[in-house]
């Protein structure tokens, strides 16, 4: 399996933990407003910008490694429906990016930060380095949020892709 197969299967493992999470917290009546007002502390983005970030990880990569262009997300998700909506799109797309052929593992992927900060690494470093670890925060801050808002989450809420290898014990 290449890198970018792999990160494909990563990022739709973990779109559908955080459309996971999205459909449990509506079901539970959660409100819309805790999107914008939950936050793990002041200086950090509420849920609603952990959901988008995570899915924005996902469209930055895109481009760089799939030649497939994406717009970014770059509104606030309004509700909790929206916030599947998106997650729904963004799995699609990744699913879409299987057919393209990435880049090589080695090829130079040249990123600057919004803050001017410069970054150049081999595409695999890319995404093993900067996008998942930046995929993964974002969502599992999400999850933390939820979790500490009182949703009746569990590890098989954000692992539960892990279940289609689950057999029978002994």
């Amino acid at each position: 399996m290449s890198y970018a197969t792999a990160a494909l299967a990563t990022f739709d493992n973990i779109l559908g933990t955080l459309d996971g999470l999205a459909a449990k917290a509506q079901s539970a009546g959660v409100g819309d407003g805790l999107l914008a007002e939950a936050r793990l502390a002041e200086d950090m983005f509420p849920l609603e910008s952990q959901f988008r970030i995570a899915v924005n990880q996902v469209y930055l990569a895109l481009p760089r490694v799939w030649d497939l262009e994406v717009a970014l997300d770059e509104a606030p998700y309004a509700d909790w429906a929206e916030v599947r909506e998106k997650i729904a799109q963004a799995r699609s797309r990744v699913a879409a990016a299987g057919e393209y052929d990435a880049v090589s593992s080695g090829s130079e992927i040249d990123m600057t930060l919004p803050n001017g900060m410069r970054f150049v690494m081999a595409a695999h470093e890319y995404l093993r380095d900067w996008t998942l670890p930046n995929f993964y925060f974002h969502a599992t801050t999400a999850y933390a949020l939820l979790r500490r808002e009182g949703l009746a989450l569990g590890k098989v809420d954000f692992l539960g892709f892990m279940l289609r290898y689950a057999r029978p014990g002994d």
